[in-house]
């Protein structure tokens, strides 16, 4: 499974890079999966919501994934760079339509599900998006689950910040088995919390 997270300026740190410990501890306990960081241009470094700056492993359009995972941060606040920005220049979330249509699974953390409202994605199915934007979901045709992380088949979306952990740790149990999980839990010594919500 090609696994590419997508980064952009303003995204949150722990969206993006705790789903990313968790596929590569996967990979690393055996499980058929790559991850990488990908950005929709070719900036080489991308500053996060905290200002912590990173190194991308290059371009979505450089891979095949089989799983977009599309991170929040500065939804809420409207920040200049962010989630808001981009679901308002509106070049990501019709990239995102795109890749869907393509047959690409999507996964939203945070308010990165506000991302995947924003390009149509979620319209009809249930979704969790960050507490403080749920009004802003409910303003969509998406279904709004109190859950923590909502697996929808092919769309999947998680509430706060540190939900992204429990998104991908649910992704590889769902994907590779409950060893592999538990063996990704166990080395990251963090026990999922939450409830998941399948359709």
């Amino acid at each position: 499974m090609e696994i590419a997270i997508l980064v952009y300026e303003g995204f949150d740190e722990l969206d993006a890079i705790g789903p990313y410990e968790v596929f590569a501890n996967a990979a690393d306990a055996g499980a058929d999966c790559t991850v990488s960081l990908r950005t929709v241009d070719s900036a080489a470094t991308v500053t996060a919501s905290h200002d912590l700056t990173i190194e991308t492993d290059g371009t979505l359009d450089a891979v095949d994934p089989d799983l977009l995972v599309v991170p929040g941060g500065g939804w809420n606040d409207r920040s200049a760079a962010g989630a808001w920005s981009v679901a308002e220049d509106g070049t990501i979330p019709h990239l995102l339509a795109e890749y869907y249509d393509a047959g690409v699974s999507l996964a939203g953390v945070c308010t990165g599900g506000m991302i995947l409202a924003r390009a149509g994605v979620l319209d009809g199915r249930s979704a969790v998006t960050h507490r403080g934007a749920l009004d802003d979901l409910r303003d969509t045709d998406a279904h709004v689950v109190d859950a923590r992380v909502v697996d929808d088949g092919d769309i999947l979306t998680a509430g706060g910040v540190t939900s992204g952990l429990d998104l991908a740790v649910h992704i590889v149990e769902r994907e590779f088995g409950a060893e592999i999980a538990e063996t990704v839990t166990a080395e990251m010594e963090y026990e999922p919390r939450g409830t998941v919500h399948r359709e």
